[in-house]
């Protein structure tokens, strides 16, 4: 079935427009009819695929999708709303948060609905300084590994190759400028991602396109975790 349709897309390119609250208001039953419900289907659907490929990698409707309200706080855009939906599947052992607050955190898997730029893709985002330099030193103990994992035929064939997004210039004091893994050790972030078309976002075929980017991305998962002291399971 397809979760998402043209209506979803629409009510975002909206939003994008009027990112205003009684625009939203006015627009909440779109809102929740064909995003929010959706989405939370997506993930119940996507967690029970996720028990056969990677089982201690869930999916849980209330804790996976993100809030659509920005936190605006300490940004100059005060826009009240995300333009996108998302949600994030994550280690059964770990926090389901991300990013630098995610103490306790570890590697999963990310869908983005945006008209024009949804991605799938997965890894750990920005983690915390800690998570971080446990990482890399694992990196630079056994590179080898790692690229088995980050640099794999199934991960080039759906991604190409790790995402240098907020990488650094240089390599990270106490490691070796021609250090093997010198150009992951600079990585600040260890994701993988993929465009999704509107028409693949809107197809009854998304659920199973989604699973083979996931299925790809198992290893690295696995790998990042394991870092992190989240191992992998069998079963639930």
């Amino acid at each position: 079935m397809s979760h998402f349709d043209e209506q979803s897309l629409r009510f975002l390119r909206g939003l994008a427009r009027n990112n205003r609250k009684p625009w939203f208001e006015a627009h909440r039953d779109d809102y929740e009819s064909h995003v929010k419900i959706p989405m939370a289907e997506f993930v119940a659907e996507m967690d029970l695929r996720l028990a056969k490929i990677a089982p201690e990698i869930v999916g849980d409707p209330k804790r996976s999708v993100f809030r659509i309200h920005r936190d605006v706080r300490f940004s100059s855009d005060k826009s009240p709303y995300k333009t996108h939906a998302a949600c994030w599947f994550f280690h059964s052992g770990g926090s389901s948060k991300v990013g630098r607050e995610a103490h306790g955190g570890g590697a999963g898997f990310y869908f983005h609905l945006q008209p024009g730029a949804s991605m799938t893709g997965g890894g750990i985002w920005m983690p915390p300084r800690p998570a971080l330099q446990r990482l890399r030193a694992a990196i630079a103990d056994d590179p080898r590994g790692f690229a088995k994992a980050a640099a794999s035929p199934a991960i080039k064939k759906a991604f190409g190759a790790l995402s240098t997004e907020s990488a650094l210039k240089r390599v990270p004091r106490g490691y070796d400028a021609d250090h093997p893994a010198a150009e992951w050790l600079k990585l600040q972030s260890f994701t993988v991602g993929a465009p999704l078309t509107d028409a693949e976002v809107t197809s009854a075929k998304l659920t199973k396109l989604v699973e083979q980017r996931f299925a790809a991305m198992v290893p690295l998962v696995r790998w990042l975790n394991s870092v992190m002291g989240l191992a992998p399971a069998k079963s639930r």
